[in-house]
């Protein structure tokens, strides 16, 4: 439940949507959320009805983002993207079978993109941040994704099994991932992984713009900065010596 008011953040959301994503009866729904209204973990407003995040979820996260916040170390990365391309540069996080948006900078550019913002959740295969993290991923897990998954009812024809391992293959030889209008028409990403510790994708760096921004030629200029700074990035959060941002 907390999961599904954090995706309607900043807006809230109902006790009925709530027990629809959680397949949850809807008195069941409401008592619960009263209870983590009254432990401070959501809020309620009376006007909307809508629920919200609450002051004992901020101070959480304050605490756990001392052991996994990245944002700090990536930000100069993000920085230069979106100053180096003019579009929206992105930090996205894998949590569990799906890609949390964390950080967004937009560039130059005038005309953007919406599709992604922070808090916005993806299914992993869906959006470049996600192709490029699954595509990274032990072979047997995205076995076993695949067989547990249905993207096609929400995402459409384009995410059938056959397509993502196709663009699964296309990823690993490029090294960075391609979405061309999958998710909204007109609006194209790019992404790239970032590794942990243990050699496992557990982020990406991404952009987004329209498709007149991202011709061959210059998919190619952008997947080569993705991939400087994934590495870089990579490199930090090894410890290892890297050289500065450019």
């Amino acid at each position: 439940m907390l999961r599904a008011v954090s995706t309607a953040m900043p807006r809230g959301i109902s006790t009925a949507e709530v027990a629809s994503s959680t397949g949850l009866a809807r008195p069941t729904v409401h008592r619960l959320l009263a209870a983590l209204t009254a432990e401070g973990f959501c809020d309620h407003e009376n006007k909307s009805g809508f629920w919200l995040l609450g002051p004992e979820m901020y101070l959480m996260g304050t605490i756990a983002a001392e052991r996994y916040d990245i944002t700090e170390i990536a930000s100069e990365h993000i920085s230069a993207l979106a100053g180096l391309t003019g579009e929206s540069a992105f930090l996205s996080v894998r949590r569990g079978e799906e890609t949390v948006c964390l950080m967004r900078q937009d560039g130059a550019f005038p005309i953007r993109s919406f599709v992604l913002y922070e808090g916005k959740r993806f299914p992993l295969g869906v959006a470049s941040a996600g192709l490029a993290i699954l595509s990274f991923l032990p072979e047997k897990f995205i076995d076993r994704y695949m067989e547990s998954q249905d993207l096609v009812e929400e995402h459409g024809s384009d995410h059938e099994v056959k397509q993502l391992r196709q663009r699964i293959a296309e990823t690993r030889g490029r090294g960075w991932a391609v979405n061309p209008g999958l998710v909204v028409e007109g609006s194209w990403g790019m992404g790239a992984a970032v590794f942990d510790t243990a050699g496992q994708p557990a982020w990406a760096l991404s952009l987004t713009g329209i498709e007149s921004r991202f011709t061959p030629e210059r998919q190619a200029e952008m997947g080569n900065l993705l991939m400087h700074h994934a590495h870089t990035l990579t490199q930090k959060l090894r410890g290892e010596h890297t050289h500065p941002v450019r």
